[in-house]
């Protein structure tokens, strides 16, 4: 299994170089160079498997045993997934009227970036103590990315962190979530801006391969392809749960709902489709609704960020779209580039007629308000004694919509985080939080940050940073 770019500028690239990857020299961001496609023998045998053993299952797929050793990936993802605190890892909530909520949120941070996150620091881990090497991971986040990074590698020795966050835009819960970790290789900013402008600076550093090379730089945001990778086992994983039960040899398509920023969770979605699992997609965004006009009238156009209930869906570029157009145009690098010069340029494209209905042919979508998202909040626990974040309620609200036209189908929706992490949110629902211990303890520890004002010159700030740890390393 090899790697290229989604703009055609690189190719031929191992898992090894794509693991310590952001984005791809020419700006684009690596997909294998060939999809597997499963028998329907092989889904048929994947129907009784654990979420870890379906992790196992695929990232054995995209990761050649030349890199990996089967024997020792297993080791690695049984590692990774220890710190969950439900037995099954990803439980399914069966709930009235024909809902079921994959809960993917019971790891460390209580947001299902842990599930990727978790194993991708040990795949880091591997390669770096067989290579005796160091790098300086660079993070933007919008809410929970930050703290799931920090967790898969705090106190780690070969590796720094830095993170970028979008002070006030986050929750008061995510913010210390990154904030209260005091470890020598673990770097926060909180910025005055949205996460879309946080990571201007981090997409021109990356473009810097010079500057990438000298420091070791890297992103564990979803532009890396081993996030994305791992996400593949959701899919799976909710597709058998969510099967009606029946003849074993009997496939039927199964509708998976999935709330929608960055568009990496999707893009996996996306990529199991093509492996042959037959699910039926459903990209459900906030008011910040790029991903939305995309599929419904081909229109990818920059629109102004809105502060919404949902924060961390409150994202007008979601790169990972370019991998999904990328997969609809059946990989044709040249189409993407085109594209997405014209964007760099315009902050707007429409997309050609045949990529149209092609991406409506991968997926549905609709937007979800701050009001719908506290009715719907109000409407699961009144019915079911079950708080939701509201992510999980924009997954949700899509579900009670097409509930009462379409009952027979079988659903899947995706919830993202606990609500726990959302205080502020289930009372605006009129609804009460229910708070762990740890989240409870995160408000009595010492926070740390550096902070910048919208005048300051990021991208000198990080550069600066980078060197200051460069120096310390020496």
């Amino acid at each position: 299994m090899k790697y290229s770019s989604t703009r055609g500028g690189a190719s031929d690239v191992d898992f090894e170089g794509v693991l310590f990857a952001g984005f791809a020299p020419d700006g684009g961001l690596f997909m294998p160079e060939h999809i597997p496609k499963l028998t329907k023998e092989t889904l048929t045998s994947w129907r009784t498997l654990s979420y870890k053993e379906l992790v196992k299952e695929v990232c054995s797929l995209f990761i050649p045993s030349d890199a990996i050793p089967r024997k020792e990936l297993n080791g690695l993802i049984d590692k990774a997934l220890t710190r969950f605190r439900h037995k099954d890892i990803v439980p399914v909530s069966r709930l009235k009227n024909g809902l079921n909520v994959l809960e993917m949120w019971h790891g460390a941070t209580h947001a299902f970036k842990d599930l990727a996150m978790s194993c991708v620091g040990q795949f880091l881990d591997y390669f770096l103590k067989k290579n005796n090497r160091h790098v300086n991971i660079l993070v933007g986040t919008s809410g929970d990315t930050g703290s799931s990074a920090i967790e898969s590698v705090r106190g780690v020795p070969n590796i720094d962190i830095i993170v970028l966050l979008p002070h006030g835009r986050c929750t008061e819960i995510q913010e210390r979530q990154m904030t209260t970790v005091i470890e020598d290789n673990v770097h926060v900013f909180a910025v005055d801006g949205t996460s879309d402008e946080l990571d201007e600076p981090i997409k021109k550093l990356f473009r810097d391969s010079d500057f990438v090379k000298r420091h070791n730089l890297m992103s564990t945001n979803s532009v890396n392809w081993a996030r994305v990778m791992v996400q593949i086992a959701h899919f799976f994983y909710g597709y058998f749960k969510c099967l009606p039960a029946q003849d074993n040899d009997v496939l039927p398509p199964v509708e998976i709902v999935v709330p929608t920023g960055g568009a990496g969770n999707i893009t996996a979605g996306c990529i199991a489709q093509k492996m042959g699992l037959p699910v039926q997609l459903v990209a459900v965004v906030n008011s910040n609704d790029i991903v939305h006009r995309t599929v419904q009238h081909g229109d990818f156009s920059l629109g102004h960020t809105e502060m919404t209930l949902a924060s961390a869906m409150d994202i007008q570029e979601p790169y990972n779209m370019e991998r999904i157009l990328w997969l609809a145009a059946d990989g044709d690098s040249a189409k993407i580039k085109e594209m997405m010069n014209e964007f760099t340029e315009k902050k707007r494209f429409k997309l050609p007629q045949e990529l149209h209905l092609e991406l409506r042919a991968m997926m549905k979508s609709c937007s979800v308000t701050d009001d719908e998202i506290l009715q719907t909040m109000r409407r699961c626990w009144e019915e079911n004694r079950h708080l939701l974040c509201p992510h999980s309620a924009v997954a949700i609200f899509y579900h009670y919509q097409q509930f009462n036209s379409n009952p027979t189908l079988p659903r899947c929706c995706l919830a993202p985080a606990s609500a726990a992490k959302f205080q502020e949110v289930v009372l605006r629902a009129g609804l009460v939080p229910e708070i762990p211990e740890e989240i409870e303890a995160l408000m009595k520890k010492e926070t740390r940050c550096t902070f910048l004002k919208k005048q300051d010159d990021w991208e000198k700030i990080l550069r600066e940073k980078l060197h200051a740890i460069g120096q310390k390393r020496m």
